[in-house]
């Protein structure tokens, strides 16, 4: 398994030393926030290929963060980290959208394991072509078609409408737009108005001349490519 950059989130400074210093003798990047605001505010501003959250955190639980990571659309792998191990506890955990629950105390090779089976399950097979509906991208010859006409698309719209491809019907809010396809992972200067200005242009080709919309604004959330109601 290739090295992966982890957020782990837990207040228990000894417990979240040896976490990191583990994962890091595998060569993984681990950041490490010791409460519930401030994982919340790391996995919305910084990319991360796992989160590990403990369920109980001051502040924000580790349960409402991910509820709310998964509404904004954050597909990231989250796995949980728990004292409790009732049948109820582990449901609500998944239910929240973790993609798995570890109780403690755990062995660090336990942790290890679940960290590489996560990170396998984070790096999809896109195939060379992406398709919704009518609408084709070519992701080796760089070209794109709806209803068998192609579409004129600049550097940046053909990045910008990949990255909704391969995430159908999942909402993408404009910070992750700035994070996973602007790189901006610190926004200083926001970009809201030139992600707009490129939202709108895109639409204006893939959109514009079909009865049928794919790409759809979801007021106050961001945006999703999806086939119209």
């Amino acid at each position: 398994m290739e090295p992966v950059k982890i957020l782990v989130v837990e207040d228990e400074h000894k417990l979240a030393t040896a976490i990191q210093q583990g994962l890091a003798a595998n060569q993984h990047t681990v950041s490490v926030a010791h409460s519930g605001e401030d994982g919340f505010f790391l996995a919305q501003t910084q990319t991360f290929d796992l989160l590990v959250f403990d369920v109980m955190l001051p502040g924000r639980d580790g349960l409402e963060i991910v509820a709310s990571l998964r509404r904004l659309g954050h597909r990231t792998p989250i796995l949980l980290l728990t004292s409790k191990d009732g049948v109820d506890d582990r449901v609500a955990g998944l239910d929240s959208g973790a993609d798995d629950y570890l109780v403690k105390p755990f062995a660090l090779s336990e942790l290890q394991a679940r960290v590489r089976a996560l990170g396998r399950r984070n790096t999809p097979d896109f195939g060379a072509t992406l398709k919704l509906d009518d609408l084709e991208l070519d992701r080796v010859r760089h070209t794109v078609t709806r209803a068998g006409k192609s579409l004129d698309l600049t550097v940046r719209e053909f990045e910008l409408l990949e990255y909704f491809m391969r995430q159908p019907d999942q909402v993408i809010s404009r910070e992750m737009l700035a994070r996973e396809v602007w790189k901006e992972s610190a926004r200083h200067t926001p970009i809201d108005n030139l992600i707009d200005v490129h939202i709108a242009r895109l639409r204006r080709k893939m959109d514009d001349p079909y009865q049928r919309k794919l790409l759809q604004t979801i007021r106050g959330v961001g945006f999703v490519l999806r086939l119209s109601e």
